[in-house]
Order: structure tokens, then C-alpha cells, then sequence
């Protein structure tokens, strides 16, 4: 008898520690968060629908009706009801300037000005508020698109005289709206020691009125004579000092994204000791969005050092750090991007070489040794094939590597010879959609009708050739806004309604993989970015909107509800 109890009570127990841990392991695979009654496009193929998601651990968990999703409920899950809104993977941010940006919300904002006259009178309020030999800096000027034209006037740009008059004890630099150029004031070259002897140092040009004085404008390495002793002011600062600016603007930058649903921002220029704060930063869990940084040093820096900095998913993928960047040309807008013909407005002009194309093949040489991608600015015809020589030399010389990724930031203005290397290749056209309906009202200006409607943000003719096309928006040059980068890229209308060869429309879809699919594979991420499928890190963007069918006119109203990176919340309109 007592054999037959201690076995029933021994059963009873199994049967209890069987129960708890049964219990315990269904609770495991409940998830943190589950977001229910959404419109979900996953940019997966194998399931493109669905209306809810389940996050554990901060990847995806399961993807499937509210409820599939709604089982896997726990007591400790946060759910989110979408309310029928539109769910897609957070935009994956694939060029613009970080730090560019987070500098560009603490300056004067001179995107919205209309004429030389009211950026004079931005800057005269600053100084007012400035002290004596505090320097005054302003971003976003475009003479292309001011209501008048100044006087006088040298292509456009104005002289410097207005401004000096305002800011006799400040020195002031005003970056152009492509950062390819800057407008400077008469204390500023004083400072820089510019003369009429002053010679344009290669890859730059020093503009000069018809007596050989500076006007002002400096473009390309020229800006480099005035940055040096803005670069002295600031070196200047204790490290203290410094290091608090730099936080300062690292949180402009992150609220920007965070409110724009960007949850990847693939940095066009960072240094090795921005690389250094952000490991510091990361290391403290403080960095709530996903940066890619490139490497944007010299040669012989970069040789130095690359092998410490290579850097992938650091940080519980916050951070990466496998490119470097380069230029080989300017912009058209301050006509310093390199063309195979002269500007139709400046005959005389075909851009600039900013970077000698021997010290470009020298990087190339860095880049394939150490496993990293190359990437090159290039917006003129010549430019781009320039670089497209220098890669396929580069590839050809080093057979034995593969599935490189190198990338041409813009690939705006293209020969059409040159378009189908892209392809060939296999090099990635890392384009901003927004650049196409900013510039088209002076393009054909610039560079004639012709060679616009062959070669000028042809995405349709690049994607013919299986080319990969990454977007994004080159902020600070323009503002960071997915969503108006989408309308760009899916109407290009500009100036109140016009088409720029609407030919090269990218479809809907296209679009949202350019901002998506197409970001993760231009990053090597393809595994863990760019689809909401199960597996992936839980990076989600939620629109008011659905971009895929909502009409067009509703595009540019579409709202941001909620930003959230690895499963966890980081913007909330509702906040």
C-alpha cells in the first residue's frame, strides 16, 4: 500500500514540475511586442501581406493575421494596435551626411530663402545676436533658385560686399545647398589671407571679378582655404568642449531620423574619431537608431588604421563600419560636376577633378586588399565613367574577389554608353530620388536637353541593366524626408506639376525596395534588414498612409506614427 501511495505521489509530482515547465517554455516563446490590425507590406515575396507581426528579443518573431500574431500574447507582451495603418521595414537611410545634419539644425537654415537680400538679412539678425570674432555659419543657399537674380552678379552668384558690410567682426560661412560650394565674407578671407595672388589650388577655383578680386565663392578645394582656419578656431576648443559639441549634434542628427522613420542612416563621411565617440556611445546602449558609417579620410590615414576600424553589426548591430568614401567631382548646381562636355551655360566650363584620379586608384587598392567597399561621388558624365574604369581596372586586377558591392554616390548625369556598366559590373547606384525634381527646373540649362534626357536620374534605363538602385536623400543638401523622397522617385513632378521625362518613373514597388530591400543589400544586411519576415531585426516604420496605393496627391501628406529599432519604441507621434 505504501508502495502504491508513494508511486501515485511521485506521478503527482512529475506531473507537476512537467506541467511548470511546460509552462515555462510556452512562456519563452511569447512574444515582447506585438503589433495587430496593421496594413503590412513585408517587402517579402514569399508572404508581401499580412496584418500583424510578433517581436522577441528584438528580431521577428512571426508575421501572419491578428489571429496567428494574438497567440502568441504573453502577460508580459506589449501590444501596439495599428488601427489599419501602414507598417513597412523602417527606411533604411542609404546616403546622406550624419554629422552634416545634426551641424545644419544648430545654423542659419537658408533652404527657404528666396534672394540674395534675405539671406543678407538672416545673417545680419545673427550677428546681432553674435559676439565680436564668433563665427557665423549658414547652410542651403542655391542661386538657381532664388526669384532674381543678384547684382552684380557673376554666373548667378553675387558679390560678397552686401554681407561684408553687415559682419565687419564676424566671419561668416555660408555652405551651398550641395555643399560644393561656400559663400564667404570680407572678414572670413581676411583671416585666410586671400589675396589677388591667392592661386585656385588644384580641384578648386577662387571666383574673381574682371580686376582679379574674390567675389566670395569658393568652390570645391578652394573652400578649403576657409575651413582651414575655421578648422584652427576649433581646435581651439578643450576636449571637453569638444566632445560636448559633438554629443550635441549627434543628438540633433538621431531626433531628426527618429522622427522622419529613418532606423538606418548610412553616413556619407564620418572620421576615425567619430568612429571612436560612437563606439563610446554604443557601448552605453545610447544610440537608439542604426548607423553604417564610411570612412572619410586621407589615403595614407586610412592605411594606417583601417584594419582597428572595420567594424560589423558592433553593438548588437548599431553600428558598421565598412566603406570608405571618396569624391572625384563637385555638383552641378555650382557647376563643379566633371562632364565630358562643357556646361551649355558656361561654355568654358566642364567641372572639376577634385580628387586625382591616381590617388582615386590608390584608394580602390586599399578598399579591395581589406575588404571593404568603395564608395565614389561622382554626378558628371565624366565623373562617373571615370570611376566605372577605375572599378572595373581595379576587378579585373583582383579576379579572385567577389561580391563586392562597390557603389557610385549619385550616378546622377550619365553617358549612355556608360550606362549599362553598372550592371555589367555589378556597381551599385546609390541615388537620391529628391535630386531629380530639385534640380530638374536648370538641368537642361546646364547641360542641354540632349544629354538631360539621356543620361539625368535615368533609373529606369540603370535598373534595365540590373543595376541596384539605394536611396536616399544626401541631408543636409536636402531635407530628411523619406516620404517626399518616394513622391520624387515615383512622380518626378517639380515646379508646380511638371514631369522630368516621366519615362524614368520608378513604379511604387520600386520605390519602397529602393528604400528598403535595396538599402539592406547595397550594406551587406540582406539577412537582416529591408523585410519584415521572421528572423530579420524588428525595424519598423508605420506611415498614416499606405506608400504602395494611398493616391498620389496623399503622398506628401503622410505622417509618421511610430519609429521603433529592434522591437523597441523610439518615436511616437502620439507621445
Amino acid at each position: 500500500m505504501k508502495t502504491a501511495i508513494c508511486f501515485f505521489s511521485l506521478s503527482i509530482f512529475t506531473l507537476v514540475i512537467l506541467s511548470v515547465k511546460t509552462s515555462f517554455a510556452q512562456q519563452k516563446q511569447k512574444a515582447d511586442l506585438i503589433l495587430i490590425n496593421g496594413d503590412i507590406a513585408t517587402m517579402d515575396d514569399s508572404k508581401p501581406a499580412a496584418e500583424a507581426v510578433a517581436v522577441k528579443n528584438g528580431t521577428i518573431m512571426a508575421v501572419g493575421s491578428n489571429s496567428e500574431i494574438k497567440q502568441l500574447a504573453g502577460t508580459k507582451t506589449k501590444t501596439i494596435d495599428l488601427k489599419g495603418k501602414f507598417l513597412m521595414p523602417g527606411f533604411n537611410e542609404s546616403h546622406a551626411h550624419f554629422w552634416g545634419l545634426g551641424e545644419f539644425k544648430q545654423n542659419i537654415d537658408l533652404t527657404g530663402t528666396k534672394n540674395w537680400d534675405e539671406i543678407v538679412a538672416l545673417v545680419k539678425e545673427a550677428v546681432k545676436k553674435a559676439r565680436p570674432g564668433e563665427w557665423i555659419l549658414g547652410r542651403g543657399w542655391h542661386q538657381e533658385k532664388w526669384d532674381n537674380a543678384p547684382q552684380p552678379n557673376i554666373g548667378g552668384f553675387p558679390f560678397h560686399n552686401a554681407l561684408s558690410k553687415i559682419s565687419p567682426d564676424n566671419p561668416v560661412i555660408l555652405k551651398h545647398a550641395s555643399g560644393h560650394a561656400i559663400f564667404v565674407n570680407a572678414k572670413a578671407m581676411q583671416l585666410a589671407g586671400i589675396t589677388n595672388n591667392t592661386p585656385n589650388p588644384e580641384g578648386g577655383i577662387i571666383m574673381r571679378d574682371i580686376g582679379g578680386n574674390a567675389i566670395g565663392v569658393f568652390h570645391e578645394n578652394a573652400a578649403d582655404l576657409i575651413q582651414a582656419v575655421y578648422d584652427r578656431f576649433l581646435q581651439e576648443r578643450t576636449p571637453e568642449k569638444k566632445k560636448a559639441d559633438w554629443l550635441k549634434t549627434l543628438a540633433y542628427a538621431v531626433k531628426e531620423c527618429k522622427e522622419k522613420g529613418i532606423t538606418t542612416f548610412n553616413d556619407a563621411g564620418s572620421t576615425f574619431q567619430d568612429i571612436d565617440y560612437l563606439k563610446e556611445v554604443v557601448d552605453a546602449g545610447k544610440l537608439d537608431i542604426r548607423l553604417s558609417a564610411m570612412i572619410m579620410e586621407n589615403n595614407a590615414a586610412i592605411k594606417n588604421n583601417i584594419s582597428k576600424y572595420r567594424l560589423i553589426g558592433y553593438g548588437n548591430n548599431h553600428l558598421t563600419v565598412r566603406e570608405i568614401k571618396r569624391y572625384i567631382d563637385g555638383a552641378l548646381g555650382s557647376r563643379s560636376a566633371w562632364f565630358l562636355q562643357p556646361y551649355s551655360d558656361m561654355p568654358g566650363q566642364s567641372g572639376l577633378n577634385v580628387v586625382p584620379l591616381d590617388e582615386l586608384k590608390e584608394t580602390a587598392e586599399i578598399a579591395i586588399q581589406n575588404g571593404f567597399q568603395l564608395c565614389i561621388h561622382a554626378i558628371g558624365d565624366r565623373g562617373n565613367r571615370e570611376v566605372l574604369n577605375i572599378y572595373e581596372e581595379t576587378f579585373k586586377e583582383h579576379p579572385d574577389k567577389k561580391d563586392l558591392r562597390w557603389r557610385i554616390e549619385h550616378a546622377q548625369h550619365l553617358s549612355l554608353q556608360d550606362i549599362p556598366r553598372f550592371g555589367e559590373l555589378g556597381v551599385i547606384a546609390a541615388m537620391q530620388t529628391c535630386h531629380c525634381t530639385s534640380d530638374a527646373g536648370f538641368v537642361p540649362k546646364r547641360i542641354g536637353d540632349k544629354r538631360a534626357e539621356e543620361g539625368a536620374y535615368v533609373w529606369q534605363k540603370l535598373m534595365k541593366t540590373g543595376a541596384v538602385i539605394c536611396n536616399g536623400t544626401d541631408s543636409p543638401v536636402e531635407p530628411v524626408d523619406p516620404v517626399r523622397n518616394f513622391y520624387s522617385a515615383v512622380t518626378r513632378k517639380y515646379d508646380g506639376g511638371k514631369e522630368f521625362y516621366p519615362d524614368q518613373k520608378m513604379s511604387r514597388m520600386e520605390a519602397l525596395k529602393s528604400y528598403t530591400v535595396n538599402g539592406a543589400y547595397a550594406s551587406f544586411e540582406e539577412n537582416l534588414k529591408g523585410k519584415i519576415k521572421p528572423g530579420m531585426l524588428a525595424d519598423f516604420t508605420v506611415l498614416s498612409n499606405n506608400l504602395l496605393n494611398c493616391p498620389e496627391d496623399e503622398i506628401l501628406k503622410t505622417k509618421v506614427i511610430y519609429t521603433i529599432v529592434g522591437g523597441k519604441t523610439i518615436y511616437s507621434s502620439k507621445q
